[in-house]
């Protein structure tokens, strides 16, 4: 394990895709005790109601990276994609948005060569137009958190991996391809993990704190 302190563990813990290791083998008990540790995040009502999917298999990995790359191409070719951001007036916002993009269409070129996917579920379905917010929070603040728990815990163990979702476009193949029950399990992520590459991991830039804090009112 990697000796961070908790600080640093929370501060840079960064969303991992051209650092992955694409050649170094993951031992799948290594990822099982990362799930141990994202078991320990809080759920609402304890209900512990959260699923992780470990896929190992290529020809999966290959049929998940085909739906990815159905995805992303729906995505990119959208008004909000970051492809649209890449020619800003500034030219430093230019720059960033050209990395993401450039660090997002890497993996997508090369997901199925990642070792291990974990697609983390979740009993019940938030996309139904009768769902409340109550339950929408309750939903996705059970499973969000134990997510995080588990991309600490591989950044712990000197596991990369990011929270991606282009998949999600095509959700019901997905689950009819894994056998998941899609009416009663929905699918919130697919989390390619691997070994990976370096050490140094820095705090993000981000906006003056200032700036998103509100003091009683809005």
């Amino acid at each position: 394990m990697t000796s961070l302190t908790p600080k640093e563990l929370l501060t840079t813990t960064r969303a991992v895709r051209k650092r992955l290791d694409l050649e170094k083998p993951v031992e799948i008990e290594l990822v099982k005790k990362c799930i141990e540790i994202a078991q320990q995040a809080p759920s609402a009502s304890n209900r512990q109601n959260w699923h992780f999917l470990i896929i190992t298999d290529q020809y999966l990995k290959n049929s998940l990276s085909d739906l990815f790359q159905k995805g992303w191409q729906s995505y990119i070719d959208s008004p909000t994609s970051v492809a649209k951001t890449m020619n800003s007036d500034d030219p430093k916002k230019s720059k960033t948005q050209r990395r993401i993009y450039e660090s997002a269409k890497y993996l997508v070129d090369n997901l199925k060569n990642v070792p291990v996917f974990v697609i983390p579920c979740v009993e019940g379905r938030t996309d139904g137009s009768n769902v409340s917010v109550v339950v929408q929070s309750a939903i996705w603040g059970s499973i969000a958190p134990a997510v995080w728990n588990f991309m600490l815990a591989a950044r712990l163990h000197g596991l990369g991996t990011t929270w991606t979702s282009f998949h999600l476009r095509f959700e019901k193949d997905a689950s009819e391809l894994l056998k998941i029950p899609y009416e009663k399990v929905m699918q919130v992520a697919l989390l390619p993990v691997a070994y990976y590459k370096g050490s140094s991991f820095k705090p993000a830039p981000r906006d003056p704190v200032d700036k998103i804090i509100h003091v009683n009112t809005w």
